[in-house]
């Protein structure tokens, strides 16, 4: 666990100087970071008022530890669950535009956890960092592809902070 500790805090320490950087709430202590990779989907929609476009549905990835090993998954709400059945559900608290103008922005969220006892049970705010693509298409949604989805690939990481002891 020490390890993983140290990771989340490495990982901080690098945002900070690579790109926006997000205050935790005060008594949050970093627990770990996971690496997430897979798409971000994307339906072409459109209301009565606009011409079609590009509206975010859901993140679908896979989480990895600092040691390459899958450990869980990223989805809608969005939610974060971890193999051993502990997970959370993620607010936006704040948003702002990554270092890399091809990628999503960087965010911090509150957690909520959900599930039984575990690695993701004490989760109570997650950065969003090194992001990498997963912007909606440039092009292609108009009135004959509405209902259209599509996956862009995109890869994060994401620094998980749990209350103090």
């Amino acid at each position: 666990m020490k390890a993983f500790a140290v990771l989340g805090l490495v990982a901080g320490l690098a945002a900070c100087a690579t790109g926006p950087h997000f205050e935790v709430p005060a008594g949050e202590v970093p627990l770990m970071t996971v690496a997430a990779q897979g798409v971000q989907v994307y339906e072409c929609q459109a209301d009565n008022a606009a011409a079609p476009a590009w509206v975010f549905v859901a993140p679908e990835a896979e989480l990895f530890d600092g040691a390459g090993r899958r450990i869980g998954r990223h989805g809608a709400g969005p939610t974060w669950q971890h193999a051993d059945g502990s997970g959370f559900v993620g607010t936006v608290r704040e948003r702002a535009p990554a270092p890399r103008a091809d990628a999503i922005p960087w965010l911090l969220l509150s957690a909520r956890p959900q599930g039984p006892d575990g690695a993701f049970a004490r989760v109570s705010s997650v950065q969003r960092i090194h992001t990498v693509g997963g912007l909606a298409p440039a092009d292609g949604c108009a009135a004959a592809t509405l209902g259209t989805r599509v996956g862009m690939a995109y890869r994060a990481d994401y620094a998980l902070y749990a209350p103090g002891r």
